[in-house]
């Protein structure tokens, strides 16, 4: 009798774990689909990064995209610095939208958050891209997670250690670049996989620390499935423009602009030059969209 009660307490507990599974794989494959976040259970947090990686068929065919692209032996590269091909710099539309961009880039002097700036743009209503690095989230999880949940924000890839991107290795603005096809892989990649993990998300844009590549690091990125996406408004120039150049800047927008801002300097002039920016901008006949929402113009 005993172990007849035993069996089937071994048989529920079974049951029961694989019933568990299959909801976890559910609820992880419709965020990934929708692009929709929703609040992590329990269960999602406790499941080891090895195991969540292989609940989706995708993550399969990226890595056999990732060892095909090692395995692959790429041109010298020809060119460096922000406007290399492949290289997206303007929405491809002729209507009066912006997609305004903010960069969160982490490390000693870049972890902060500027609350200021994020609450104006919620309570304005105005949507944004956020372009959101390893170590900022590591420095803000409870933000990141929060600004995740924000259907106006749209969360894509700033890179795991802000490097600029090169197969060949180089500098800008004093940051030294990846110098090989793995580097510039893992640059990409482990920050897709720490966004994926606490959100669901998965990233379709990335934007490399100091916006610096050569093409062939920009053709890897392609072959990830993502696109490199830049600006063509510097909207205060890494967080060093007074208020008023910033204002100034985003008034210089024209149809289909993307604006390259700042979210983790809250003592510099970013917030309030956009504050004094938005309502002019309205005035002028301009919205706002995330790079989702502005690429699908062109549709």
């Amino acid at each position: 009798m005993v172990r007849k009660i035993t069996l089937i307490l071994m048989v529920n507990i079974i049951v029961a774990g694989s019933f568990a599974f299959f909801l976890f794989q559910k609820e992880r494959i419709t965020l990934a689909d929708d692009h929709h976040h929703i609040m992590r259970s329990k269960l999602l947090i406790n499941v080891p990064l090895s195991i969540s990686f292989l609940e989706n068929n995708s993550f399969y065919l990226l890595e056999e995209k990732i060892m095909q692209i090692n395995a692959q032996q790429y041109p010298e590269p020809k060119q460096w610095g922000e406007n290399v091909s492949g290289v997206i710099h303007r929405l491809p539309t002729q209507e009066k939208v912006i997609a305004l961009t903010f960069d969160a880039c982490g490390g000693e002097w870049g972890s902060d958050y500027d609350k200021e700036l994020i609450n104006f743009l919620v309570d304005e209503g105005i949507p944004a891209t956020l372009f959101i690095n390893s170590r900022w989230i590591n420095n803000n999880l409870e933000e990141f997670l929060y600004l995740a949940n924000l259907k106006q924000f749209q969360i894509e890839n700033h890179g795991t250690n802000h490097r600029p991107l090169s197969i060949k290795g180089g500098t800008a603005w004093g940051i030294n670049a990846t110098s090989s096809v793995h580097e510039v892989i893992d640059e990409v990649i482990n920050n897709y996989k720490k966004i994926y993990e606490l959100t669901g998300l998965k990233v379709r844009y990335f934007r490399s620390g100091t916006a610096f590549y050569d093409e062939i690091a920009v053709q890897i990125v392609e072959d990830l499935g993502m696109k490199v996406v830049n600006y063509d408004i510097l909207g205060d120039a890494g967080a060093t423009y007074s208020a008023n150049q910033v204002k100034e800047a985003l008034l210089s927008s024209k149809p289909g602009s993307i604006a390259l801002l700042h979210m983790n300097q809250p003592l510099k002039g970013t917030t309030e030059g956009v504050k004094l920016a938005i309502p002019l901008l309205k005035e002028q006949g301009f919205t706002f969209v995330t790079l989702d929402e502005g690429f699908k113009l062109s549709e």
